[in-house]
């Protein structure tokens, strides 16, 4: 199993070209996020002839769009010859996704083989697989969407099962970006670090499901993974109010984390990781399998970082009767031999006063916690999560995409507590901007 901290380099055996079709065109995340993600794959593959072509209900003009891709690349460390490139080769096509005929002409648009980008709400999914299953399309066609996959586990099974009739697994890519960061690369390549933190005490050969687990009970060590950040929602409040921090970050982020951390050395044979993040997220419940392990909250308005912030339900597009949460966390268990036990705390909170962002694993002697970062340092773009997964997508490498059955079962766990939240009508506790994120 190969995987890198660099970005890989497409097209090493000579020239290929690509088309990337964005469905969602006009969505933040294609300015912020994607578009530097393909530039900087470009960039390191000098072989790689990309195409990009936007597309969106709203319509622009070939122009409009090209001064989307282009400032959505100044500052971004990419090459001006690259940037020129893409930008020539750019083109917006107005679809609506849920048309068949609209889809077929987006399709028929692209000068290369085909990679469709869904970045699309949930909602839109089955939509888009229902519209394709209508067409006769390229055999050599790639789809690629976002994450959530779906809204609940029974939606991400119906979404699996449409897609299904779309295209194969193997062409078929779910894209959560964390899977991409230098954390979830380094676990993927070695265990090393997860070995030598003393969580948990007991090593898990020595014991199997049949056998007594040996460790003290009392004193079992903590596994943390932190997703806190000072920013507020910045202006997605339409999206934002519709989703929650649970949805946004913990439902797929930051269990897709827990699930590397926790899951046995993956094989080297093709599917390996897939079978091992499956295997460990199966017996991942809450902890005393109950909500009651839950708890959430939004920010008032304070102060981070010195500059004032509003309150949460002050922003636009927001629905303060919604009860919209900004700050999530849940305590797991995992029932295998090697976790038995440790409970894992996942928590994640926007306007926050000290930002954290790491996985901590506290062994239980009371000895100096393992700390493994979240995010890069500033400025390393060659660790751009984005680039990497998109690099997967481009070369045909799934290692990096989440396998239809893992999809579902990152909603099975997370669906009590959402539940839950949705039947208690109490009020949502707040914690001022600025707070501490294990205070507020």
């Amino acid at each position: 199993m190969q995987t890198s901290t660099e970005i890989p380099e497409v097209a090493t055996g000579g020239k290929v070209r690509r088309t990337i079709a964005i469905l969602g065109a006009g969505g933040d995340l294609t300015e912020r996020l994607l578009l530097p993600g393909i530039a900087r794959v470009a960039d390191a593959s000098p072989g790689l002839e990309l195409h990009i072509i936007g597309a969106a209900r709203t319509p622009q003009s070939r122009d409009e769009w090209r001064d989307v891709v282009r400032q959505s690349l100044e500052g971004t460390g990419v090459s001006e010859d690259t940037i020129d490139a893409l930008v020539s080769r750019s083109d917006f096509v107005p679809t609506d996704a849920s048309s068949a005929d609209e889809l077929r002409e987006l399709l028929e648009a692209c000068p290369s083989s085909p990679l469709l980008y869904v970045a699309l709400p949930p909602v839109m999914g089955e939509k888009v697989a229902a519209a394709l299953a209508g067409l006769d399309l390229p055999d050599d066609l790639r789809i690629g969407i976002e994450k959530p996959f779906g809204e609940s586990e029974e939606s991400a099974r119906a979404l699996n099962e449409a897609l299904a009739t779309v295209v194969p697994e193997e062409r078929l890519w779910r894209i959560d970006h964390f899977l991409g960061t230098p954390a979830a690369v380094e676990l993927i390549r070695s265990r090393d670090r997860i070995e030598a933190s003393g969580v948990p005490v007991a090593d898990a050969g020595s014991k199997t499901e049949d056998t007594e687990d040996t460790r003290d009970a009392e004193s079992p060590g903590r596994v943390e993974i932190i997703f806190e950040e000072g920013l507020g929602i910045e202006g997605r409040g339409a999206f934002y109010d519709e989703t929650g921090a649970l949805r946004d970050m913990l439902q797929s982020h930051l269990m897709l984390m827990l699930a590397l951390t926790a899951m046995e050395q993956p094989d080297e044979e093709p599917g390996g990781l897939d079978d091992a993040l499956a295997e460990v997220l199966r017996a991942v419940r809450l902890w005393d399998e109950h909500p009651v392990s839950a708890r959430r909250a939004r920010y008032a308005a304070g102060e981070v970082d010195g500059k004032p912030l509003g309150a949460y339900v002050d922003e636009d597009d927001v629905d303060a009767d919604r009860g919209t949460e900004t700050l999530a966390e849940i305590t797991l268990q995992v029932d295998t031999p090697r976790w038995r036990g440790v409970p894992f705390v996942l928590r994640s909170a926007k306007a926050i006063g000290e930002a954290r962002q790491e996985i901590v694993l506290t062994p239980g002697d009371g000895s100096a916690p393992t700390r493994i970062p979240l995010r890069a340092p500033a400025g390393d773009s060659s660790a751009d999560p984005y680039a990497r997964v998109i690099a997967g997508l481009l070369t045909g490498n799934t290692l990096l995409s989440v396998r239809g059955d893992v999809a579902e079962e990152l909603w099975r766990i997370v669906t009590p507590v959402l539940e839950a939240w949705e039947s208690d009508a109490g009020e949502l506790p707040e914690y001022a901007a600025g707070t501490v994120g294990a205070d507020a």
